[in-house]
């Protein structure tokens, strides 16, 4: 089995081609480029340095949100893409659980945190049991203060990852009271090998998607529909006045 894996839902931007029993390219990108600029370009590059026949691949995995709106419509774009050219499935990979599946076999509370805005954070809790990645609480975006109160309840060390770290890591020291550590810097980010590592599994249990089915998850509306049903409420409210 061969999975092409596409990664988009933050700043980095990773694509990989992962079998079951090995990982034979990965291409990550952690830096403030556009992923419209270096997505097909990287996939391009990994295709040619294991001269890679793309009809050969089954499926391709794509982090499916949340993330970044832009980031999740251009991996999305460029999946479905690729499956329609190519006839393939496509395997939607929530991106918290493939976030998780860094850290494969942690038997503590793993918490991916990718920063929302508004001192918010899309998260979800997960564990390893018996090999495979066990959701405790379905990812979600969520008060940071919220998230807190859940872990606490837990009463289980944590161990987080994610580009919400770093924002709200002091918030976190604070308030947690359950013992807590952070992945290393070589695991604690999106991965597109990670994607395609549960894409393998996905596939085997028969979780997969047409191209033309497939949408990214965004778990809330974008800034921009926010901003304009502000505005939309604001004029209704002075159209009664």
């Amino acid at each position: 089995m061969r999975i092409l894996a596409v990664e988009s839902s933050g700043l980095v931007a990773s694509v990989a081609v992962v079998e079951e029993d090995a990982a034979l390219a990965e291409y990550t990108v952690n830096y403030k480029k556009t992923h419209s600029q270096t997505l097909l370009p990287m996939l391009d590059e990994v295709v040619k340095m294991i001269e890679l026949d793309l009809d050969t691949i089954d499926a391709i995995a794509v982090s499916g949100g949340p993330g970044s709106f832009t980031g999740l419509r251009i991996g999305s774009a460029t999946a479905k893409g690729l499956g329609l050219a190519l006839g393939k499935p496509l395997i939607h990979i929530p991106t918290l659980d493939g976030l998780a599946y860094n850290l494969y076999g942690c038997k503590d509370i793993v918490c991916p945190i990718m920063d929302a805005r508004r001192s918010q954070v899309y998260t979800g809790l997960y564990t390893f049991e018996d090999g495979s990645l066990r959701v405790l609480e379905k990812q979600a975006a969520i008060p940071v203060a919220e998230l807190v109160e859940h872990l606490n309840g837990w009463g289980r060390p944590v161990v987080f990852l994610g580009d919400g770290v770093p924002v709200y890591r002091e918030d976190l020291e604070e308030e947690l009271t359950v013992p807590h550590t952070y992945a290393p810097a070589h695991m604690n980010r999106q991965r597109a090998a990670a994607v395609g590592a549960l894409g393998v599994r996905y596939f085997k249990l028969g979780k997969t998607e047409t191209a033309v089915e497939h949408e990214p998850d965004y778990l809330r509306v974008s800034q921009a529909e926010r901003e304009r049903a502000e505005r939309e409420k604001a004029k209704a409210a002075g159209d009664k006045e």
